[in-house]
């Protein structure tokens, strides 16, 4: 058992580093950047847009805070905000497919996806379920009444220095977060590997993956991304590309399905503070993600299906005119 403990610790760390290495810079400049006019001009920019989801000028600046930090950023601008219950649950439907965009692409990255999909996939997710929500709900018109807070408004800071190490502080406190995740898992990978629980694991998400289309050597990773986040999914599936063997297609499907459905249990519940009903929104992400990733296999193996007919067809044996 300490020998698993030991192996388990290991790949926590070297992947906690890995990410790391990505999430300190990215999170020390974003985080900097908010605190210059170079937010304010963003949310200047994206104000005639938010009418077309039935939203104030001002909700900008969480829809913002949301993509380039965080939830909790964006939370915490919302809480200032008078909105009325749909505004607000627009919000948290769009911010739950789309959040967090830089640190989670540059993460995704590290497993030779391309950017460009993960990016058109989320900012699409939210785009048209914000602007179906607009368009199909008529109740909702009612002003929010906020509850407890679990997230506070963004920080003002003032002064080069200030900023710097507030940059530094949020920086390091993401990478300190990630490791209390990453590790935990990462051990409880290794303990579930030596006992032989993997196989019992896989077998039993067998028949939820055979839907979604893809192979049953990705239901860790699925597990861990639902469960924990898409970085720390992508922590697993970094591990598990090495060990496992996963396919590039089933990469892309697992992150289709995760990109729209990941950490339902914090990005669920955060936003109970807005005092939204918070199973629709579950039900929201799950029934797309479960969608999105059954049409987008069906296609993939389709086209593979025909590109391999054509293969054999430009190939078969040749007619014998003897």
């Amino acid at each position: 058992m300490i020998l698993t403990l030991k192996k388990g610790l290991r790949a926590g760390l070297e992947t906690s580093w890995k990410l790391g290495k990505i999430i300190f810079p990215i999170t020390l400049i974003v985080t900097m950047l908010s605190q210059t006019a170079v937010m304010t001009w963003l949310t200047e920019i994206l104000r005639p847009l938010m009418s077309t989801f039935g939203l104030t000028g001002e909700s900008a600046l969480a829809l913002v805070l949301g993509n380039v930090l965080n939830l909790y950023a964006a939370i915490g601008a919302m809480l200032t905000m008078d909105l009325t219950v749909k505004q607000v649950f627009i919000i948290a439907v769009m911010l739950s497919f789309s959040h967090n965009l830089f640190v989670e692409s540059a993460v995704v990255k590290q497993l030779g996806l391309k950017i460009s999909v993960v990016l058109v996939v989320r900012i699409g997710l939210a785009a048209v379920s914000g602007w179906l929500i607009h368009l199909f709900w008529q109740g909702g018109s009612e002003q929010a009444q906020y509850g407890f807070a679990s997230g506070t408004a963004q920080e003002e800071v003032n002064g080069v220095w200030p900023i710097m190490l507030h940059g530094i502080e949020s920086a390091v406190f993401g990478i300190i977060q990630l490791s209390l995740i990453v590790i935990p898992i990462m051990i409880g990978i290794q303990i579930m590997k030596d006992l032989a629980w993997l196989p019992y694991f896989s077998k039993w998400m067998a028949p939820f993956t055979r839907m979604l289309g893809i192979e049953r050597n990705t239901s860790t990773t699925l597990a861990a991304g639902m469960a924990f986040g898409l970085a720390y999914g992508a922590g697993v599936m970094i591990q598990a590309v090495k060990e496992d063997g996963v396919k590039k297609k089933d990469l892309y499907l697992v992150f289709i399905f995760l990109v729209a459905c990941h950490a339902v249990i914090e990005d669920t519940l955060i936003f109970i503070p807005l005092g939204i009903p918070v199973w629709p929104l579950l039900a929201v992400r799950l029934i797309t993600a479960v969608l999105l990733t059954m049409a987008v296999a069906f296609v993939w193996n389709r086209l593979e299906s025909d590109a391999e007919t054509k293969h054999q067809s430009a190939w078969g044996p040749a007619k014998d005119n003897g």
